[in-house]
């Protein structure tokens, strides 16, 4: 099934640049990405199974996407890590939550999974944001992963270069993927400080935002832009 998939979707990716930098060599990383779409959430972790000849990268996921079929497949097969935080909609799925949430908190599992040699994947942006010329300002737990871990972060810029500039991001729009070189956190720390999480968030995003072709500064929204959604 992740076969069919990947070959109805590949079309939508017009270029990757970069891919050398996801050898299973240089695990473990966590990978990082802007989203602007449903379909990359879909697209990517299968995208870099392929690349890496069946060596998963383990992203997290929402874990109301757990229960749409097909896509439920897809999580599984890339054993996914689900986070629980959002509430589902309609509000009745959310009597399914407490069975996904008896393997403890997503990002504790995460830092688990890079300990083990595992690269771990991140959309830090949290949600779909398809404004084409600026990033959410994101949650920084892909940086206090990396600052705990030790582990590099990989920044993945996604480019949408048919989109025009004065409408939002569409699903199915074209892209072009840009893997960045790994950056290094600069201190390893069990409990790293919050100006240390902060500053770390900051240089990822930045990174990223150069990648994607987008703009990025710490007083951006978290919440979505109004007029692209």
């Amino acid at each position: 099934m992740l076969r069919l998939i990947y070959c109805f979707l590949r079309r939508d990716i017009l270029n990757v640049h970069g891919l050398e930098r996801l050898r299973p060599d240089q695990d473990p990383f966590i990978v990082v990405m802007n989203h602007s779409t449903r379909l990359e959430a879909l697209l990517l972790p299968i995208l870099f199974a392929f690349q890496r000849r069946g060596k998963l990268v383990r992203f997290l996921a929402d874990w109301n996407f757990a229960l749409i079929p097909g896509i439920a497949t897809v999580l599984r097969a890339g054993e996914s890590i689900l986070l629980v935080r959002k509430p589902a909609r309609p509000a009745f799925l959310n009597v399914f939550r407490p069975w996904f949430a008896r393997n403890g908190p997503a990002f504790e599992r995460a830092a688990e999974v890079l300990r083990s040699g595992i690269p771990v994947g991140v959309f830090p942006e949290g949600t779909t944001n398809r404004h084409p010329e600026r990033l959410l300002r994101g949650f920084d737990g892909a940086a206090r992963l990396s600052l705990e871990t030790g582990a590099p972060v990989l920044p993945v810029g996604i480019r949408f270069p048919r989109q025009a500039m004065n409408q939002p991001i569409r699903d199915r729009s074209p892209m072009e993927i840009f893997i960045g070189q790994p950056l290094y956190p600069p201190q390893h720390a069990v409990a790293p400080s919050r100006d240390d999480v902060r500053t770390w968030h900051a240089r990822i995003m930045q990174e990223m935002a150069r990648l994607s072709g987008k703009s990025w500064d710490s007083g951006s929204t978290r919440r979505k832009h109004h007029g692209f959604e």
